[in-house]
């Protein structure tokens, strides 16, 4: 595919995709996305401008926009503890004192990964595992001021979510045991990660919260419910779960007090695929109680939920908290891999004081690459109005915006070939995330890990 010359900016039909006779269309009440997001009025129906090619060859942006390399996978970290992993993914801006922002950057890594998180004494967990987080301090320039290891020994660490008390709870996206590919210790869990000393966090698994392919989390600020997707993209499939903790005030530690894991049952729908149409609703949602969250003997998507069984969902990914409710995304949905039917993304939002469940957007159909008609990935809103969503599909990675409008365009498109040059490959992007001033947009590219600043005119 060429990266030179298209148009960045495609108006969107908001209508079935069934009646499209090509393009890629948004089906679905956008507004609703951006519920309590005080600048969601701010950009109109179009994006920023066609992207500009970078004569560095590392990111093209539109005209206004500059971007920063924070950090390269292969250079030495700052605090010395060794180099900077690989395979950049979910990640997070937290504040921190004199205008400072702490980013908290998971490296999924599996036991093939190139470069590992170095192993650090007390925040390690199993020195056999590679993924983990590093922690970049940055200025209010986004000059770095430090890089160290947060969490080491930890595996295929894949997103996971900020809490309201300034931490970051990290994903392990694997279920494998000890004795499985050299680990010494079980797998499959989630960590609390403090940016500002990492050690006071160290290196524990929060065991109540589950043991599964983790994806990412969002806290409910109010009642401090944590809820969790599980990313299973082979059959059976991921489910979409609630941590009801014990200390649900929250603060530094306090998940390790325990709780209820508790998994979503919609009646009459084991499979979220099979809905179709935008703006279904499905009234009083049940959760069922996790027999064994730590799936000592069975995986929890296989546990025996009683006679109504439980709802499962393909390849669940992102999850953020907007407004009053959770949405939760499904990345894709294959009738080949035994899904109930076949879609190219899904936005969930449960409301829990309703206890109702709405199908809100529907991704689709890819019939242009240019576009993200499949795949959403990790996804933010953007403080400029609308959803920032990294794609990952195939040829040219792109980060792209969606107004609340329905307006879909590229803000942003990968430009480090890791393919051939007559056979190129990009890196998808990754853990697309703002500051708290909402001036800088952060993105990783997965491969070559490569964390971006990315500034200019947000508020137009």
């Amino acid at each position: 595919m060429s990266l030179s010359g298209s148009p960045a900016t495609r108006r969107q039909v908001l209508a079935r995709s069934g009646a499209l006779g090509a393009g890629i269309a948004f089906t679905g009440a956008l507004s609703e996305l951006f519920a309590g997001t005080a600048a969601a009025q701010s950009l109109g129906h179009h994006g920023y401008g066609p992207l500009v090619p970078d004569p560095k060859g590392l990111l093209d942006l539109p005209k206004g926009f500059r971007y920063k390399v924070l950090s390269r996978e292969g250079d030495q970290l700052r605090s010395g503890e060794g180099k900077v992993p690989s395979n950049h993914d979910g990640m997070t801006a937290l504040p921190g004192r004199h205008g400072r922002v702490h980013l908290v950057r998971n490296h999924e890594n599996r036991p093939t990964a190139a470069i590992a998180v170095p192993t650090v004494d007390g925040l390690t967990y199993d020195p056999a595992g590679k993924g983990g987080c590093t922690a970049l301090t940055l200025d209010s320039r986004n000059n770095v001021l430090s890089e160290r290891v947060a969490i080491a020994g930890t595996a295929v660490n894949c997103a996971g979510g900020p809490t309201p008390w300034g931490t970051w709870l990290t994903c392990e996206e694997t279920e494998d045991k000890a004795g499985t590919n050299g680990y010494t210790k079980d797998h499959g869990f989630i960590f609390e990660v403090d940016p500002t000393d990492p050690h006071r966090s160290g290196a524990v698994p929060l065991t109540a919260m589950g043991r599964f392919q983790h994806e990412a989390i969002a806290i409910d600020p109010k009642r401090g419910i944590v809820y969790e997707t599980e990313d299973a993209f082979l059959k059976p499939f991921g489910l979409f779960y609630r941590f009801l903790p014990h200390k649900p005030e929250g603060g530094l530690g306090s998940l390790r007090a325990g709780g209820r894991l508790q998994a979503m049952r919609v009646p009459g729908v084991p499979d979220l695929s099979a809905i179709q149409e935008t703006g279904a609703c499905f009234e009083g949602i049940e959760w069922v109680d996790v027999p064994d969250p730590l799936a000592t003997e069975t995986p929890v998507r296989l546990q025996d939920f009683g006679p109504k069984g439980i709802t499962h969902a393909q390849k669940l990914e992102g999850c953020y908290w907007g407004g009053t409710s959770v949405y939760f995304v499904s990345s894709f949905a294959h009738s080949a891999d035994g899904s109930a039917a076949d879609h190219f993304g899904q936005i969930w939002r449960y409301d829990p004081s309703a206890r109702r469940l709405t199908l809100v957007i529907v991704f689709g159909p890819d019939t242009d690459v240019q576009l993200p008609g499949e795949s959403p990935d990790n996804i933010c809103l953007a403080p400029s109005g609308g959803l920032m969503v990294c794609e990952d599909g195939s040829g040219a990675q792109h980060v792209f915006g969606v107004t609340r409008h329905g307006e879909v365009y590229a803000m942003a498109r990968g430009r480090q070939n890791i393919g051939t040059p007559e056979a190129p490959e990009w890196g998808e992007f990754a853990g697309v995330t703002f500051s708290p001033d909402g001036q800088t947009m952060y993105v990783n590219c997965y491969t070559p890990g490569t964390t971006f600043a990315v500034t200019g005119p947000w508020r137009k």
